[in-house]
């Protein structure tokens, strides 16, 4: 069995892999190849979340489980709030093959899922990008979303304003204008929007989001959660990466739950990656896509970053 440290994986797996890794994850799900099994999420108090996420993909030989979840008091004691591992097993006798550390390889594969939405689903055109949140991801999520379009402008929101200048670092570093903005003026500018809260109550309002915008809802992963208006979900495009979390954990819980939207009408991002929908079909038309977070998203990345240490020794061995 290999042990993948949490401390090797930046040198093992760039944002260009993780994108990789997802597009070949979506593409086996939309080929029924691949299929993640039911998610494990549980409140232990205090704001903290604990749970699991697995699956099987078949075409890539990916068995295993992601264990973790979010404490909030973390980033006090110097560490990030998120904290995961990813376990790989063989799946044909079920031996354990590597622990590998799932943070930022959980910052990474999310972010590259946003991406792939915006890749396959915005407009061509689309030039300024809308950032709702400022907490660590967002930092991922502006990265990756700016090596699929070629965007020259970010307007950004917070409900902590002062929060938003690390994610300015960032847009500068990437010689993006940048700027905070009220929500009103986020939606009335952005091509594309990502929301990336950990919110229980949406911020954005469907009316402050206009025709044509691409919107990848990135935070809401847990019964509960929100981030965008019910109603804006009726009058969209939907787009997800497992439409059964969509539905009960995602962002479409609650329009679902209203009545607003079928579950019928949620259609799997891999299969517009495989050609069997369209995607956009209008420059007007509104697209969303609900991540939600899937553990084969964890399986493909933490499978490229064994292969990686393997590669060039740095993955620690160990005898079970």
């Amino acid at each position: 069995m290999y042990i993948v440290p949490e401390v090797l994986i930046a040198g093992l797996v760039s944002p260009a892999d993780a994108f990789a890794a997802m597009e070949a994850c979506f593409a086996a799900m939309a080929r029924g190849e691949a299929r993640n099994f039911p998610v494990v999420r549980e409140a232990l108090g205090g704001g903290r979340q604990y749970g699991f996420k697995s699956g099987l993909d078949a075409a890539g030989g990916q068995l295993g489980v992601k264990a973790g979840g979010y404490f909030p008091g973390n980033a006090a004691r110097g560490i990030t709030n998120h904290q995961s591992t990813v376990y790989l097993f063989d799946p044909e006798t079920g031996r354990p093959i590597a622990m590998v550390g799932g943070n930022l390889l959980t910052a990474l594969r999310t972010a590259a899922a946003s991406a792939l939405s915006i890749d396959r689903l915005a407009r061509q055109e689309a030039r300024v990008l809308g950032i709702l949140g400022a907490g660590h991801q967002a930092q991922f999520q502006l990265r990756a979303a700016a090596r699929v379009r070629a965007f020259g402008r970010v307007v950004a929101w917070n409900r902590s304003p002062e929060k938003l200048a690390r994610l300015g670092a960032v847009a500068a570093e990437l010689g993006l204008a940048f700027e905070a903005v009220s929500l009103d003026r986020l939606g009335a500018e952005a091509d594309v929007i990502i929301t990336i809260t950990s919110s229980d109550r949406f911020s954005l309002r469907d009316a402050q989001v206009r025709p044509g915008t691409h919107l990848s809802c990135m935070g809401t992963d847990t019964i509960g959660k929100q981030e965008v208006e019910p109603t804006l979900l009726a009058r969209a495009a939907l787009f997800t990466d497992e439409p059964a979390q969509s539905v009960s954990i995602g962002e479409a819980q609650h329009a679902v739950a209203a009545g607003l939207v079928a579950a019928s009408s949620i259609v799997p991002l891999g299969d517009v990656l495989t050609g069997r929908h369209p995607g956009r079909r209008s420059d007007s038309e509104i697209t969303l896509y609900d991540g939600t977070g899937m553990g084969l998203q964890d399986l493909a990345v933490a499978a490229v970053a064994l292969r990686r240490a393997q590669e060039v020794g740095t993955a620690l061995s160990v005898a079970l």
